[in-house]
């Protein structure tokens, strides 16, 4: 994840309520309090109110005039507010009757790792399939799908009109598909020897 460097413009922004930046702030901070979070082993439940409380805390100190002083750190003063939520949950915790078994065993929001490594093998099969197509097929397929070209823009390069356009992706689509069948066949069928061994 690429680290946003904060300054008096963002945070005035932020204390103004502009929708763009308070949606920024959101995204950037939303992924790194998880994990921070997660990494001192938090049911998902504890996770989830965290975040939440950090977020209306750091909101309502943007809002009161000069309590950020330094908004290059920021971030800093983000984790520092996650920091003080979790430890007043944490003491605020421990005076009430403790939680059974079954709380822990709720399902996390984020992906488990097992989903995390078959979504990168699937990326590695994407590639090494495109890779093995021509490059105007490859070329295609990568500016459509990937790059989310505008697809008058490739008819203007390529020099076709829309209709044919249309032509020559749906086969550069089939020869992908032929290609990631062809690769997926043998490896499925190779695994299912090794279960019946």
């Amino acid at each position: 994840m690429k680290l946003f460097a904060f300054d008096k413009e963002y945070v005035e922004r932020l204390r103004t309520g502009d929708a763009a930046t308070e949606a920024h702030f959101v995204a950037y901070f939303d992924q790194l309090l998880r994990i921070l979070l997660r990494a001192r082993m938090l049911p998902p439940d504890k996770v989830e109110d965290v975040t939440q409380e950090t977020f209306k805390r750091v909101l309502a100190a943007v809002r009161t005039e000069g309590a950020i002083r330094q908004p290059e750190r920021f971030g800093a003063f983000v984790n520092s507010i996650c920091k003080n939520a979790l430890h007043e949950r944490e003491r605020s915790g421990k005076r009430a009757e403790p939680l059974d078994d079954a709380h822990y065993e709720m399902p996390d929001k984020a992906p488990d790792a097992h989903a995390v490594l078959a979504s990168q093998e699937s990326r590695e099969q994407v590639r090494q399939v495109l890779a093995g197509l021509s490059t105007k097929d490859r070329d295609l397929l990568r500016e459509l799908f990937f790059l989310e070209k505008d697809k008058d823009e490739i008819c203007r390069e390529r020099g076709v009109d829309r209709e044919y356009l249309r032509v020559l992706l749906h086969r550069a689509k089939t020869r992908f598909r032929m290609e990631f069948v062809a690769r997926e066949v043998p490896k499925r069928a190779q695994s299912a020897g090794k279960q019946k061994a």
